[in-house]
């Protein structure tokens, strides 16, 4: 099944090995770099439709988020900087109420982003400030290059987060710096940013490509069973307590042992062998 195209929109197949058909990466890219892939209606549903293909595509195994990079400027003008997603596209807020924005960030496309089943890398390259900040933070991990920038800048506009950073980014940085980042709306470096937990890993700018896609590599090679589970039951840690979230943990681990792959990870490393997943 071939991915989900649009002008705004371009996603990638690349496969997890060179040597051996076990399923593929795609690499998402949000392609507005004149407007610094800002979102507006047209990316929030092409991301909707990529993350319900995603959901159905058996041999895509993770999904890479990107934005695309500037384009070569005109003659004698200064090129645009790099960006993840520098916000949220706010020609389409003017004369808006609140009718219109609640259907609009009720269902939205970070939510299914967020909700998707399987492994998602955030691959941060410059801005990533407003909806991109929270187009990170639904991803499950974040690598970002020396040269980026989170931030949540609503504050600024009389206006609050509204895809979710007042929930997930506390859970992320803590109750204090979230509250400094959405009441300052001030910009978060990416050493910083990487010093408070926001981020995984930051890197030079050559070397990130390189460095999500082989981290994607390594998450993708594994039981695809055995990682929707993980993601899951990681999940619930935010929404119940300590002691049910072990119990649900429990209850997820003795599961998996009556599934196929637990059986062919156990006889793979029992005899030194790699592991040959069902991917189910």
């Amino acid at each position: 099944m071939n991915p989900p195209q649009s002008e705004v929109m371009k996603v990638e197949l690349h496969p997890i090995s060179e040597d051996e058909d076990v399923g593929h990466i795609a690499c998402m890219t949000i392609d507005r770099p004149d407007k610094l892939n800002a979102l507006n209606a047209d990316v929030m549903a092409s991301l909707k439709a990529v993350c319900a293909w995603m959901e159905e595509a058996d041999d895509v195994r993770v999904l890479v988020v990107s934005g695309a990079p500037p384009n070569a400027p005109p003659e004698g003008k200064r090129a645009k900087p790099h960006a993840f997603v520098a916000g949220a596209d706010i020609t389409e807020f003017a004369g808006a109420g609140s009718e219109v924005i609640r259907e609009r960030f009720t269902d939205n496309a970070v939510e299914a982003l967020w909700n998707l089943s399987k492994p998602t890398i955030a691959m941060v390259d410059g801005f990533a400030l407003g909806g991109g900040c929270e187009v990170a933070c639904s991803c499950d991990i974040r690598v970002a290059s020396d040269r980026s920038t989170f931030g949540t800048p609503e504050i600024n506009l009389g206006l609050i987060p509204g895809y979710g950073a007042t929930q997930r980014l506390e859970r992320l940085v803590g109750y204090g710096k979230a509250h400094e980042m959405i009441m300052t709306g001030d910009m978060v470096p990416a050493e910083e940013a990487h010093r408070i937990g926001l981020v995984n890993h930051v890197v030079a700018p050559e070397e990130l490509e390189s460095t999500v896609m082989a981290m994607a590599r390594r998450i993708g090679s594994k039981s695809s069973h055995a990682l929707r589970v993980g993601k899951k039951i990681v999940r619930t840690a935010l929404d119940v307590g300590l002691t049910e979230g072990v119990a649900i943990e429990a209850e997820a681990f003795a599961m998996l042992f009556d599934s196929e792959d637990k059986e062919i990870g156990v006889h793979a490393f029992m005899n030194r062998e790699k592991a040959a997943w069902k991917h189910r």
